[in-house]
């Protein structure tokens, strides 16, 4: 059952995985708009899957509802509850609550479509980006722990999370073309791609700077 505690005291690693996930009740509007069918169902067949790729890797999840903490810990991964809604301030919470002697933090969306390689993942900057199809939002964002880094999802969060990489006088890089840039928002992103014959996705298929 979900604990009744605000958060668990986060074990220490040096690159971990967190993942915000949203009530699995709630998420996913613009299906449920469209009326695409067991919308619940599918949140949490892609939290799952994007669980499961971070595998060997430390993984967080940081929500706001009990639903998604029970899903976690059945699956035993660590659980943050986030005490403010929305993403930004959850994933900012969950930044922080982050022991010492974490090194990096990989902050990934759980309803990407096809998140295969996430546990080998490795930046070759101090900041990886990597953004939507549309180039706009943040799928995947990698970066040391510890720092003030100001996160800044929602539109044009690619860019503004660029910029504060810059403020902060870090290297960046910003991938384009991974099959990591394809969420599910919308019933055209279900649709099917080309197979990948089984191969981990590549997380730095296309790097450019900004």
């Amino acid at each position: 059952m979900p604990s009744d505690e605000t958060t668990d005291p986060v074990s220490s690693g040096t690159h971990v995985f967190v993942v915000p996930l949203k009530s699995f009740a709630v998420g996913k509007a613009r299906l449920r708009r469209a009326g695409t069918l067991g919308v619940s169902e599918l949140a949490r067949q892609l939290a799952s899957d994007v669980l499961t790729s971070c595998a060997p890797g430390r993984v967080i999840v940081v929500c706001e509802s009990d639903d998604v903490e029970e899903f976690a810990r059945q699956r035993g991964v660590e659980v943050v509850r986030a005490p403010h809604p929305g993403l930004n301030p959850a994933v900012t919470f969950a930044y922080h609550q982050l022991v010492s002697d974490v090194t990096r933090v990989t902050v990934v969306h759980g309803d990407l479509r096809e998140p295969r390689g996430l546990g080998a993942f490795t930046s070759r900057c101090d900041v990886t980006i990597v953004t939507d199809v549309g180039n706009d939002g943040t799928n995947v964002l990698s970066l040391p722990a510890g720092l003030a880094f100001v996160f800044q999802y929602g539109p044009g969060s690619a860019i503004a999370h660029a910029s504060e990489a810059r403020r902060l006088g870090l290297s960046l890089e910003v991938v384009r073309d991974s099959p990591w840039c394809v969420d599910v928002d919308e019933p055209s992103d279900l649709l099917a791609t080309e197979p990948t014959n089984g191969e981990p996705a590549a997380p730095h298929s296309s790097v450019h700077p900004w």
